[in-house]
């Protein structure tokens, strides 16, 4: 009998497999990196063959690390960076570019052609989204532009397209056709959360919309098919999972959400990862946005409904840090920017808007950049460290005020996720920000557990979504302890300093 569940959860800046038992506890881990391509400014690619090798490994050494066998696990999830696009050959399975990273802005000019010769409504009615650099139907765009005869052979069936989850998917399940083995072709799948994010799914069908594909000019031959977060797709094909299901597809955000078991309308979910995303269950019927925000569809579990949710995205949250790390050698790792912050009481005038990919919700400006406003010869990079921290606060009070303008609920409490809710000073400023609490869950991983959630469901290793949620503990709780005054000042400085950051490229 199998005791346990398992995710693979590919990220923007690494790819790791978890193993958990029925009570959500982590069994074994194991994750790498992968490289950051930046073949130019604004421009950000992902090898998918290195990816691919990293899911393996990870796969492997988890497995390993547990003394596991593929009898054990009762079934796979799988959790993935939205938007990145990847396309690649039918018969090779070789990609024929690298992935297009979501934060990748080199389609801004098609954004503003688009928004000229057709506008941002006809887009945003029909996916919930607004036109911009963040989606994937204009990366798979350009790729059918920019790659030498490309477009002839996606026309002609040739060449697949998804996003990651759709290229590991067919990858686990067989992949590229064995001139021996007719059964060894990869399944080409998507689940309805991340086919929500290509800008090419219908919100209200929840099908791929064929004017939509006309408007982008993409050939639906690539296209996979797309199912539910919650069932069956195929099995593992080789390796040392093999014969085990894999029964659960959400894209990160979405599994972070399920993984904090934010079933009821008007529960919410923040996740400071690379960037930074707060949803919030709307039910059964799309909320649309009038102050910045997406509508998306938060999760399908099997043949129930699909439920939506409103998303506020930030572009760069936790890759700030990895920013001031890697490229100004400010610190030798990630934890000790907390360190370097609190040697200093407060930011000492300085207001950090990391808008190096431009500005997602609410404000959906490509064409701002980076600033560091209010800089003096008082200031030093214990401050720049402060101010680094405080910009994530900063973003995530511009998506839950847009957020609670949209959905007329006011957020009691913000549950938190991912790898900077260990930052103890960046939770604390998180809640005076907000003035409210904010609560980190026992388990830190919620987007992996989500994953393993929406496989587990689909296999019958859980019964339902009570049994989910009554597994949710609290771990830590911050109290807003700032006064109103300082609070009040401090978000007006900020705003003042996206001011000057925004519009920054003609």
């Amino acid at each position: 009998m199998a005791n346990y569940i398992a995710a693979l959860d590919q990220g923007t800046t690494s790819t790791r497999f978890m193993i958990f038992d029925r009570a959500g506890n982590i069994v074994s881990s194991a994750q790498h990196e992968h490289q950051q391509i930046y073949p130019q400014p604004g421009w950000v690619e992902h090898n998918a063959d290195e990816i691919w090798q990293r899911t393996q490994q990870v796969m492997a050494e988890a497995m390993d690390q547990a003394g596991l066998r593929a009898a054990d696990i009762a079934a796979i999830g799988i959790t993935n960076q939205r938007e990145t696009t990847v396309l690649w050959d039918r018969q090779t399975g070789k990609p024929v570019h690298n992935a297009l990273v979501w934060q990748d802005t080199r389609v801004a000019p098609d954004v503003g052609r688009l928004q000229k010769e057709i506008g941002d409504d006809y887009f945003r009615v029909r996916t919930g989204l607004p036109l911009a650099t963040y989606f994937s139907a204009l990366k798979a765009r350009w790729l059918l532009e920019n790659v030498a005869g490309l477009r002839a052979r996606a026309e002609s069936g040739e060449v697949l397209f998804g996003n990651m989850d759709s290229f590991l998917v067919w990858n686990l399940t067989g992949g590229a056709r064995a001139p021996s083995d007719a059964s060894a072709s990869g399944v080409h799948v998507t689940d309805v959360t991340n086919a929500s994010r290509t800008q090419l799914m219908n919100l209200a069908t929840l099908s791929w919309d064929k004017d939509l594909l006309r408007a982008f000019g993409l050939p639906p031959e690539m296209l996979p098919r797309i199912a539910s977060s919650s069932e069956v797709y195929g099995q593992v094909a080789s390796g040392p999972l093999a014969g085990v299901p894999l029964a659960g597809i959400l894209g990160d955000q979405q599994a972070a959400l399920v993984g904090q078991t934010c079933f009821a309308r008007g529960e919410a979910k923040n996740t400071y990862g690379t960037g930074c995303f707060l949803l919030m269950n709307t039910g059964e019927r799309p909320v649309t946005s009038k102050h910045g925000l997406l509508t998306t569809v938060a999760y399908k579990l099997g043949a129930q409904p699909a439920v939506y949710a409103l998303e506020g995205s930030v572009a760069i949250a936790g890759a700030l840090v990895q920013w001031l790390r890697d490229n100004l050698g400010m610190f030798q790792s990630s934890a000790e920017i907390e360190t370097l912050a609190r040697s200093v009481n407060d930011n000492g005038g300085a207001y950090f808007v990391p808008a190096f990919s431009g500005l997602y919700a609410p404000y959906w400006n490509s064409g701002a950049r980076g600033v560091i406003a209010g800089l003096t010869r008082y200031v030093t990079k214990a401050h720049i460290a402060r101010a680094a921290l405080e910009a994530t606060a900063f973003q995530t009070r511009d998506v839950v005020d847009a957020m609670e303008n949209d959905s007329s609920i006011r957020l009691e409490v913000l549950r938190v996720d991912g790898g900077m809710v260990v930052n103890d000073l960046l939770m604390q400023f998180q809640a005076d920000m907000l003035d409210r609490p904010v609560v980190r869950p026992k388990v830190k991983e919620t987007t992996a557990l989500g994953a393993a959630y929406a496989a587990g469901l689909a296999v019958g290793f859980f019964k339902n979504t009570d049994e989910l949620r009554s597994a949710w503990t609290a771990d830590h709780t911050w109290q807003p302890a700032l006064d109103t005054e300082r609070r009040n000042h401090m978000y007006a400085m900020w705003k003042k300093a996206v001011g000057r950051a925004v519009d920054w490229v003609e």
